[in-house]
């Protein structure tokens, strides 16, 4: 199962939902969307808004899917899952500035998710992460361990 998730921001995220909707339309996994304010209603995979715990979605997904925060992608690690990250962009009016691309940047650099930068490239990213065995989805805890002692050396 994929799980596409965009968050609780108020801007509509449609340009990742009209994209994974096409792409729902060819596939044969399912694939739940949490579109929260966002406009489009997806018509070739299940969805919603809100609830009150997507902790099951992240559990039970193959892949997850979402936008560019922190928590989304927080999530997604913890539960040991490959991320397709696509940040929200100011310029589509999806945010009201571009913090997303760097967070996403980052944690492309350091390994731990597949960046989709230009939407056009949704269904290529899906492809790839059938083929890379393990993204680095260490748990935080184990993250902040290791910070902790890198800063003792």
């Amino acid at each position: 199962m994929i799980f596409v998730t965009v968050g609780t921001h108020t801007q509509s995220f449609n340009r990742l939902l009209r994209e994974m909707d096409s792409i729902a339309k060819k596939t044969r996994k399912k694939v739940i969307a949490q579109i929260g304010h966002s406009t489009y209603e997806p018509k070739n995979m299940d969805w919603f808004r809100f609830r009150d715990s997507i902790d099951d979605l992240y559990k039970k997904a193959d892949i997850v899917i979402c936008h560019g925060g922190a928590g989304s992608i927080m999530n997604a690690l913890v539960n040991k899952k490959p991320v397709i990250a696509v940040p929200r962009y100011k310029k589509f009016d999806e945010h009201v500035n571009d913090h997303q691309i760097d967070l996403v940047k980052n944690m492309e650099r350091e390994g731990k998710i597949i960046a989709v930068y230009d939407i056009r490239k949704l269904e290529t990213a899906i492809s790839r992460v059938k083929k890379i065995k393990k993204l680095k989805t260490k748990s935080v805890v184990c993250e902040e361990i290791e910070i902790f002692l890198n800063k003792l050396e």
